[in-house]
């Protein structure tokens, strides 16, 4: 059954009895390996963290099956916009190294962000998490954090579904999944059509690897072995590397607000490369500035031990920029300066050109 903004359940039946034609001893759910104590237990965890994410346009009450959510009224034209995500091989690392409280905050941003990006603003948020069996703790800490990515957002935790499913994974891992609807007015939709040679292109600071690129970023973990440095960026080499991933939306629908931007573009998968073109019209190619932005400690250890160059470090992690806002030259220094001010760390990085064959993204 899925929750309501007070509760949430385990996907499972009631606990009754499942009795064979023998005189064998009855088998019951929790002897199954499906616990609804620990399930109830969850639910009182974790209802005063989804009550901290209710905003306008939140209906109904405990115990539905589905979730209510009314568009707010001062939309003329609302157009939803729909995203899904899950977090990667980064749970390896939160199951490895016991670090579980950030990556549902992964698994907000990997969907709100991308929301974001056609101009929308997060409305409502499900989740759905899957284990084999149910730990509390280590469920109600993936849950805060899902709730605090949300609460960041603007988006409220609406529903979601807990499946405790015995055989289906191994002790002490789950799986996350999350879905994002957002709203914007029809003609406000992102990409717009006027992007143009000339556009300038701004970059705002990832705050690390985010949740894409963590195949690579085990198996440096694993050449690195004993020699991986202690602290990376000021800060430990965990932490660094588990950092969860930046959300860039209240202060970009500030920016949308009072500038004229023509298109962002998450840096997800397939890194700069892969993600600008995805909002270029044709006949249209982005050139960055190498060197227009730094390189952290980060990268760089990633960059050295994987032994990769800088085409295929730009093609597998966002390399420090996790957000591109395209803007006409004549408001890049307000709509830079609005970001700054808001918190971003806002570099130049390159600009629009036209398109004569070659690559849709070149950094030289």
């Amino acid at each position: 059954m899925p929750f309501s903004p007070s509760g949430r359940r385990i996907y499972c039946a009631s606990s009754y009895q499942i009795m064979s034609n023998s005189n064998s001893s009855p088998l019951s759910y929790k002897a199954a390996g499906v616990d609804i104590d620990a399930g109830d237990a969850l639910v009182e965890r974790i209802k005063p963290l989804a009550k901290r994410t209710m905003r306008e346009g939140v209906l109904g009450g405990i115990g539905g099956f589905g979730a209510l959510f009314e568009i707010p009224k001062r939309y003329k034209e609302p157009v939803l916009v729909s995203g899904t995500d899950g977090v990667g091989t980064k749970l390896k690392l939160a199951f490895d190294w016991n670090m579980h409280d950030t990556v549902g905050i992964d698994l907000v941003a990997m969907s709100v962000n991308d929301v974001l990006v056609q101009g929308a603003e997060p409305m409502f948020f499900l989740d759905y998490f899957a284990c084999g069996k149910l730990d509390v703790d280590t469920a109600a800490a993936v849950i805060g954090g899902i709730a605090k990515g949300c609460e960041l957002s603007g988006c409220a935790l609406i529903g979601g579904e807990t499946a405790e499913m015995p055989g289906m994974y191994p002790a002490g891992e789950y799986d996350l999944a999350g879905f994002c609807v957002g709203a914007a007015e029809k003609s406000k939709l992102l990409p717009r059509p006027n992007v143009q040679a000339g556009d300038v292109i701004l970059g705002l600071a990832s705050s690390g690897v985010h949740s894409n690129g963590f195949s690579l970023v085990r198996k440096c973990i694993e050449r690195a072995g004993d020699a991986a440095p202690r602290m990376l960026d000021g800060k430990p080499f965990k932490e660094a590397l588990m950092m969860p991933t930046r959300l860039y939306v209240k202060n970009v629908l500030s920016a949308l607000a009072k500038h004229d931007i023509k298109a962002l573009a998450h840096i997800t998968g397939g890194g700069l490369i892969e993600n600008i073109p995805r909002v270029l019209p044709e006949g249209i190619a982005a050139h960055l500035k190498k060197g227009s932005w730094p390189q952290t400690e980060l990268f760089a250890w990633l960059q050295k031990t994987a032994g990769i160059d800088d085409f295929e470090m730009n093609r597998t992690f966002n390399n420090g920029i996790g957000m591109i806002v395209v803007v006409d030259p004549s408001e890049a220094v307000a709509c830079a300066a609005t970001l700054t001010g808001l918190g971003e760390q806002v570099h130049v990085i390159g600009q629009m050109a036209a398109r004569h064959g070659g690559l849709a993204v070149e950094i030289s």
